[in-house]
């Protein structure tokens, strides 16, 4: 985060630093991050692989 987003300019305010921060973690972070609980896979993969699958019945 350091580089891709706190480096890349200077912040006018708090509040927009803030945002950006929030942005970055929900837009980029979180869905490309691989989790251990889904079999180390991204939730964007994950849900890529299920929505594949047929339903089981």
């Amino acid at each position: 985060m350091q580089l891709e987003l706190l480096n890349t300019k200077k912040w006018s305010t708090r509040a927009e630093l803030a945002a950006a921060v929030f942005e970055w973690i929900e837009c980029w972070y979180n869905p490309f991050r691989r989790h251990s609980s889904i079999g180390m896979l991204s939730p964007v993969a994950f849900e890529e692989r299920h929505r594949a699958s047929p339903p089981t019945s």
